[in-house]
């Protein structure tokens, strides 16, 4: 309760909370659509494709202001993605590989011009390796402000191209016959991309910054099948992983705070995967356990009822163990035939002796049709396919 006091009332807690959760609402929104477009390796090349921008920013400017650095970082990464789209476009050359290739060639020249950049003689280059991994401690209120402006701009863009860019995640091929710049309407998106991916590189760094693109989408998407809120979805999640990293880090001596940002996230995509209501992996298992059940409960009432079959009365009693011989890999069914008797489709007659009620009769007779009427459409199918 104190840490979280401290939160509206400390100065360096409050700026760096701030700060992350504007850089996972951002980052939430934006990577929405890279998740939809399985271009999430997209994320992780523009962030390591920006360093050597902020290192040539400083050695062009001799600056350290936040403005300055995003600007170049922004400009490498928007140079490293239309180098991809180049190298695409005119070469064999798939496009995880261009991404990969930008990638390492671009963070291996960012850290020689870091290496050069530690050598000069002044202090005022102290510093820049942070962007490697992070050092939200050190954001100040003009940091927080910076990054609120530019991923302001970035979601304002968002919402007024909201049906182009819809249309470009889902069907761009449609898209184009209906006469849209694609390629153009691509290399937007792209561009807010590269806007949310610079304004958290000073929080989490070049390293992690692909997380902060790929997990609050990856964990929103367990929940929604609609883009509108998987949108909302995203941005909560990144900015309550942002001021839960933040919170963390702060309670804890020697934690740094970007990683923790990081692993919270990555604790609210494990939680998604399993309690997602359609997704998750907890209520799949749950379903397919209850439609198992449900299937067992069927086989046994339709076995009971073909063996009613071959007598005049339908209500006709059978042995419990010649039940049990009709289903050896189910076990016993005396189970199965109490749930049965508990929803009124079969009764007991003597020990160890079932008989189906006229209810049991009309839901067996139900399930033969509906069977049956399956059957006949999967074999329609088959001979459709066959003309």
């Amino acid at each position: 309760m104190d840490l979280f006091q401290q939160l509206f009332t400390d100065y360096t807690l409050r700026t760096v909370a701030l700060g992350a959760a504007t850089l996972g609402a951002v980052s939430g929104a934006l990577g929405t659509y890279a998740v939809l477009r399985r271009q999430s390796l997209l994320g992780d090349a523009i962030s390591h494709a920006a360093l050597p921008g902020i290192a040539l920013a400083f050695l062009l400017t001799g600056s350290k202001l936040p403005l300055v650095l995003m600007l170049g970082a922004a400009l490498a990464g928007w140079l490293a993605t239309l180098l991809v789209m180049a190298v695409t476009n005119m070469t064999r050359v798939k496009y995880d590989s261009a991404l990969g290739l930008m990638l390492s060639v671009f963070f291996g020249f960012g850290l020689v011009l870091l290496t050069f950049i530690q050598k000069l003689p002044n202090a005022n280059q102290a510093g820049l390796d942070t962007f490697l991994f992070g050092q939200a401690a050190a954001l100040v209120q003009r940091d927080v402000v910076t990054m609120a402006g530019l991923g302001g701009v970035a979601l304002l863009a968002m919402g007024c191209f909201w049906k182009e860019f819809k249309l470009l995640s889902f069907d761009a091929e449609f898209g184009k016959s209906l006469g849209f710049p694609i390629r153009w309407l691509d290399v937007g998106l792209t561009t807010l991309l590269v806007i949310a991916i610079v304004i958290g590189l000073q929080t989490v760094g070049v390293v992690l910054m692909s997380a902060m693109i790929i997990a609050p989408p990856a964990a929103a998407r367990q929940w929604t099948d609609r883009l509108g809120l998987m949108v909302i979805l995203s941005m909560v999640f990144g900015a309550l992983a942002g001021v839960s990293g933040a919170l963390l880090s702060a309670g804890t001596t020697n934690l740094p705070t970007g990683p923790t940002i990081v692993l919270c996230v990555s604790i609210v995509v494990i939680g998604s995967m399993l309690l997602a209501p359609n997704r998750g992996l907890i209520w799949r298992w749950l379903r397919d356990r209850r439609s198992g059940r449900r299937l067992r409960l069927e086989a046994v009432l339709l076995d009971l009822y073909a063996l009613a079959a071959q007598h005049d009365h339908r209500d006709h009693p059978h042995a419990e163990a010649v039940l049990d011989a009709m289903n050896p890999h189910m076990g016993p069914t005396r189970r199965k035939l109490q749930a049965l008797a508990e929803r009124g489709f079969i009764r007991p007659v003597e020990p160890a002796q079932w008989a189906l009620t006229p209810g049991g009769i009309a839901e067996a007779e139900r399930l033969l049709r509906s069977r049956d009427g399956g059957e006949g459409e999967r074999e329609k199918g088959r001979e459709g396919e066959d003309r």
